[in-house]
């Protein structure tokens, strides 16, 4: 079971050590609306490790600048871009600002068993910041 919290930009899904976006139509997902989501789950996991599912249900536009701050968040694990349109092409271009494991699914069960490895995988680490 996923706790939901709307905002105004999209939805975010938490469940145990996932965080899952669904990005409203139209939105550009700029620096702005990236350190919310940040803000967000620094916030709900603390200092525990998790992975970022972005749902792409919509269509949306993607800074790709905000993978910088993306990147310097410690307890992130893993980051997938889940999606069955050409979002998941951008996403490819997207990879390469990112400086986490980044993967690409059709399907968001997929995407889920893919987080849980990662987070499996990385247990004995420190999550500290």
């Amino acid at each position: 079971m996923y706790a939901k919290t709307k905002l105004s930009f999209g939805t975010l899904l938490v469940s145990n050590s996932i965080l899952i976006s669904e990005i409203n139509e139209g939105v550009t997902l700029n620096k702005e609306l990236s350190d919310a989501i940040i803000h967000f789950a620094k916030v709900t996991f603390q200092n525990r490790p998790f992975v970022y599912l972005t749902n792409r249900v919509n269509s949306y536009a993607v800074d790709p600048i905000i993978y910088r701050d993306v990147s310097q968040i410690k307890t992130l694990r893993g980051f997938a871009v889940v999606s069955q349109t050409l979002s998941a092409r951008n996403a490819e271009i997207e990879r390469l600002f990112l400086n986490k494991p980044f993967e690409i699914f059709s399907d968001l069960d997929k995407a889920k068993a893919w987080a849980l490895k990662r987070l499996k995988e990385n247990q004995s680490e420190s999550f500290i910041d």
